[in-house]
């Protein structure tokens, strides 16, 4: 191979090369080869290294050394930076070395100058993070996670690990997997006479976490503001675009929150505040995912306007004025369709919060209001594209009333001595991870924002 040796010099990541060199520099990079072109005197590779949608191009000498190299496989180079004539830098290598052959040709699935459709791409999960356009929402995925911890942090909010086994199914709604160990033997060996030996190991039945909120209310209560972000799991025979079977969480309890209109104004001013600051340091990574085949040109224009509130009453109207207009169905006793969401967006122009819900549709810990006992103090969040985004509430602080709620889970006598020792007015909501990479990109399918999508009838790898 050309020049095979062990480097001494320091190899860069290709997102900083233009932030740190200048023609003349000396630079050393690794990537994989993604084109190649062969002159009369040099070969020109584009390779990439995952940091960057960018490919980044190197020159070597063409002889008969370079002629092995090969589309896919993985090179490291060291050499000088130049400037090249479209205005990029380029590097000028003096060295290369080849660390793993591609084999592209050997059942490869990825054709490096052809575009495969999600659905394809989608069947190779250990692979797809070669996809240009998988790895730019990957890191994006990775942006929008850190933009959401900067700015819990810089509010004064105590991050939370909320448990993944739980015995709380949260929403009420059934929609749980059941977790119990796969070994007969071990149910056995830890069976006890008054124990169902399916529920030997945890002495009680115990699901995935639906959702770590009535977890994090218990550390509100002692620690003030807290939030949580991980997996959350629904067992829904659906193959809906927005949904999974496995997904992430955002989820934000505060304290002393007595007004809809204050928990409004702070998730306003987070979901703003990380959109923009994904915009200042991931914009190629976005401008690329909206003009792929992955999704649609999204307009970020509700970064600068004002939001808009609608009570369930007045939403319902709307939807019902224009019932013409609708393929789904109007059902005022299970709320609205995506279609009916989406159309309370475009009919206000801007991001719409629904506030004071039907108490029958929503929750056990949901506030009710003191002066009509039929509505909750609940609050829906509709976006673009996406239509619910989050979801939340004030929480019902008085322990007499959750205790006379027609719908409180049994086993829950701690969520009831919250309240009893103490208690204090609290309000939260929860936000899907994934929907609001949707809403960001455009990406129509939210299998495409996760790295490992789980649904019905898949769960490779």
């Amino acid at each position: 191979m050309f020049l095979i040796k062990r480097f001494n010099s320091t190899f860069q990541r290709i997102n900083t090369v233009s932030k740190s060199k200048q023609p003349g520099d000396s630079l050393g990079v690794r990537g994989w080869i993604k084109n190649i072109r062969r002159l009369k005197n040099n070969i020109f590779l584009d390779i990439n290294d995952g940091s960057t949608t960018q490919k980044f191009q190197i020159v070597v000498p063409k002889n008969e050394a370079t002629k092995a190299l090969t589309a896919g496989s993985l090179i490291r180079a060291i050499g000088k930076v130049q400037l090249a004539p479209h205005g990029h830098y380029e590097l000028h290598a003096d060295e290369v070395e080849t660390l793993a052959d591609g084999h592209l040709t050997e059942g490869f699935p990825f054709s490096p100058k052809q575009k495969h459709a999600p659905e394809y791409v989608r069947d190779f999960l250990h692979l797809r993070s070669r996809v240009d356009y998988v790895a730019a929402a990957m890191r994006l995925r990775h942006k929008a996670q850190k933009a959401l911890h900067d700015f819990m942090d810089s509010n004064d909010f105590v991050q939370i690990h909320t448990p993944i086994i739980t015995t709380n199914d949260c929403e009420g709604a059934g929609e749980v997997f059941t977790l119990r160990p796969d070994s007969e033997l071990l149910l056995k060996q830890m069976s006890r006479p008054e124990i169902p030996i399916e529920n030997s190991y945890f002495d009680s039945k115990v699901f995935l976490t639906v959702s770590g909120q009535l977890h994090l209310e218990s550390m509100s209560y002692g620690l003030g503001n807290t939030y949580c972000f991980g997996p959350a799991f629904r067992a829904e025979n659906t193959k809906s675009p927005l949904h999974l079977s496995e997904f992430y969480m955002f989820e934000a309890e505060m304290t002393y929150i007595e007004e809809l209109c204050e928990l409004c104004k702070f998730m306003e001013k987070m979901i703003k505040s990380i959109s923009q600051q994904i915009l200042d340091t991931s914009s190629m990574d976005l401008e690329f995912c909206q003009k792929t085949s992955l999704g649609d040109k999204q307009s970020l224009d509700w970064l600068d306007k004002d939001w808009i509130t609608l009570n369930y009453k007045e939403a319902l109207d709307i939807v019902m004025q224009n019932k013409d207009k609708f393929k789904t169905a109007i059902t005022p006793d299970e709320g609205f369709s995506k279609e009916q969401e989406l159309f309370l967006v475009e009919h206000c122009k801007a991001p719409v919060f629904v506030v004071d819900w039907p108490s029958q549709q929503k929750p056990f810990y949901m506030k009710q209001s003191r002066t009509d006992e039929s509505i909750v103090h609940a609050l829906d969040l509709l976006m673009p594209s996406v239509g619910e985004l989050c979801g939340g509430s004030l929480r019902e602080n008085d322990e007499h009333r959750l205790r006379a709620h027609p719908h409180l889970p049994q086993g829950i006598e701690w969520y009831l001595e919250l309240r009893k020792y103490g208690g204090i007015p609290t309000a939260g909501f929860g936000m899907g991870f994934e929907r609001y990479l949707q809403l960001l990109t455009g990406v129509k399918n939210i299998r495409d924002v996760i790295p490992f999508p789980r649904y019905p009838h898949s769960c490779k790898m």
